[in-house]
């Protein structure tokens, strides 16, 4: 899935709901296609969020000192693509 599926389903939601003058009985093709525009803006921001995760990570370590108290260090790391 990805960029690619949702933008298809926001197109084809968006001919199907606005531009599709036709009937078929017992389908309303503008509910279907309206249908369609939210499951298409769904798959966007889902993979745009789970593309923005993936991008981050984080490593903690504990250090436990001689006297027996401990150091909790946490380290994020964002990994940014190189701009074009």
């Amino acid at each position: 899935m990805g960029y690619g599926l949702g933008i298809f389903l926001l197109a084809l939601g968006l001919i199907l709901a606005l531009a599709v003058q036709d009937a078929i009985s017992g389908v309303d093709l503008t509910l279907i296609g309206w249908i369609l525009v939210l499951a298409g803006v769904l798959v966007i921001v889902l993979t745009a969020v789970t593309t923005n995760r993936g991008r981050s990570a984080r490593t903690v370590s504990t250090t436990t000192h001689p006297d027996g108290s401990q150091t909790t260090t946490e380290q994020r790391h964002r990994n940014d693509p190189p701009p074009i």
